[in-house]
C-alpha cells in the first residue's frame, strides 16, 4: 500500500502529516508513505484507480476517513495555483480515473503524539 502525504512543512496549519511521517514509516514499514508535491501529476499515482491520502484538514475534531469526495468542499478558483487537491480529485474521478480513495484526514492543530496515536489504529484497521 503507498499513501500519498500532502502538506507545506513551512506552514505550521499545514504541516504536521508531513511531520509524523518519519514515525509512521518506522511503525508500518509495510506501507510506502510519499510526500507528494502538488506539482506533480496525481494521476500518476493512482493505482487500480485507488488512491490512499494523509492530510490535514479543517472543521473537524479527530483523525477519520473520507471516502466520498463530494464532501469535499471547493474553493473559488482563480489561477492554476487555485487548483487544489479537492478539485482534482473530483476530476479525475469525473474522467473515470479514480473509482476510490481513502483520506486519512487529520485535524488542523491536533498533538503530534494524538495524531499519531489515532492514524495508528485506522491503518491497523486498513
Amino acid at each position: 500500500m503507498k499513501i500519498l502525504v500532502f502538506g507545506n512543512i513551512l506552514v505550521e496549519k499545514d504541516n504536521l502529516a508531513l511531520k509524523i511521517v518519519p514515525k509512521l514509516q518506522k511503525m508500518f514499514s509495510n506501507i510506502e508513505f510519499k510526500e507528494f508535491d502538488p506539482t506533480e501529476s496525481l494521476e500518476n499515482e493512482i493505482e487500480d484507480k485507488e488512491l490512499f491520502i494523509l492530510d490535514v484538514a479543517q472543521r473537524i475534531n479527530e483523525v477519520k476517513i473520507i471516502e466520498d469526495i463530494d464532501q469535499l468542499q471547493l474553493i473559488k478558483s482563480c489561477s492554476m495555483h487555485d487548483f487544489d487537491l479537492a478539485y482534482n480529485l473530483k476530476l479525475l474521478k469525473k474522467i473515470g480515473k479514480l473509482k476510490k480513495v481513502k483520506i486519512i484526514a487529520v485535524p488542523m492543530g491536533m498533538d503530534e503524539n494524538e495524531a499519531l496515536d489515532q492514524i495508528k489504529k485506522l491503518l491497523e484497521i486498513l
